[in-house]
């Protein structure tokens, strides 16, 4: 019967120095893959805090603020609340559709107006117009209510209005401009807490990764 020859086994601290001969694998596409990840988690930062206003908009009282007539309301009593994120308020005003904008939206058949409320030009009202309604002989309503937000921090969704309205009009917004914002309650926006969710879930997978490529290669 043949003898069975077996390699001596190396002691399990011992270092196997053909291996250690061996070159470093290569990470073929390391720094794509790394600036694409650096991209993903800038991304998701930034829309992750884009849409922190609509957060605690979500998460705010529901009930409605009077403020009577629009053309006269004194909105320092809602100013503080409407810089957190926004309020909800209700009121009467004549609006100046001649003075205002169209706009639309993608994936959404409905068009929308950005009007001011007539005698001011530091509180606008957002319109929507259901599909089918709009025509030149649109009359805006006489009551609003919705959610009252600075027009700078009323999030992607109205980003570019003032710009709009400068190019378009030639009109020049204050920057404590005020949106009105009709028919959005906080209700509405929960949505937006999900999406903010899912967007730190995004930049900690992307941390992570791009910790693992990057962290060296130990002998």
């Amino acid at each position: 019967m043949a003898e069975a020859h077996t390699a001596p086994l190396l002691a399990s601290t011992e270092v196997d120095p053909e291996l250690l001969a061996l070159p470093e694998p290569e990470r073929t596409g390391k720094w794509p893959t790394a600036f694409a990840l650096a991209l993903a988690l800038a991304s998701s930062i930034f829309m992750a805090f884009a849409l922190l206003a609509d957060v605690r908009f979500a998460m705010s009282s529901r009930v409605d603020t009077t403020l009577g007539d629009l053309r006269a309301a004194d909105l320092g009593v809602v100013s503080a609340e409407a810089a957190a994120g926004g309020t909800l308020v209700k009121g009467t005003a004549l609006l100046g559709a001649s003075s205002g904008i169209r706009f639309e939206r993608p994936f959404v058949s409905d068009t929308f107006r950005l009007v001011p409320v007539s005698g001011r030009s530091d509180l606008w009202v957002e319109l929507r117009v259901p599909a089918g309604e709009e025509s030149g002989r649109y009359v805006p309503p006489n009551e609003v209510s919705g959610r009252l937000v600075p027009l700078t921090q009323a999030g992607p969704r109205h980003r570019g209005l003032a710009g709009a309205l400068k190019r378009v009009k030639g009109i020049d917004v204050p920057p404590n401009a005020l949106l009105l914002v009709e028919g959005e309650r906080p209700e509405g926006l929960r949505y937006a807490t999900l999406l903010t969710a899912m967007f730190v879930l995004f930049a900690f997978i992307a941390t992570w990764s791009l910790v693992q490529i990057l962290k060296p290669i130990r002998d």
